[in-house]
């Protein structure tokens, strides 16, 4: 399992330690992914991610997976969001025609 966030796409970086004497040594800046349990109202069904604490707080603050995944660019989503994404604008497009 890679150490990306499904929703944002926010991945590992790499960077140095810099000590007092100015030596540099390389490290890895890990993002911080919690796996958590998402409820999608619109298709009545939970789902499991593995985000990012930062995508968690935007997630809450924009109303819902469902009204984060409406804003979301695709290109940023993993295959998982990708797909929920479609089903969610499906299952929109099928309650706005009845």
């Amino acid at each position: 399992m890679s150490r990306t966030c499904e929703l944002t796409a926010k991945a590992v970086q790499t960077g140095h330690n810099v000590s007092h004497a100015n030596n540099k040594t390389k490290r890895r800046f890990l993002p911080n992914l919690v796996n958590v349990t998402l409820i999608s109202e619109v298709l009545n069904q939970n789902v499991r991610l593995r985000i990012s604490a930062n995508a968690l707080r935007s997630v809450e603050h924009r109303g819902g997976l469902d009204a984060f995944l409406a804003k979301a660019d695709a290109k940023d989503l993993s295959q998982r969001a990708r797909l929920l994404k479609k089903q969610i604008a499906k299952k929109l497009a099928e309650q706005s025609a009845a």
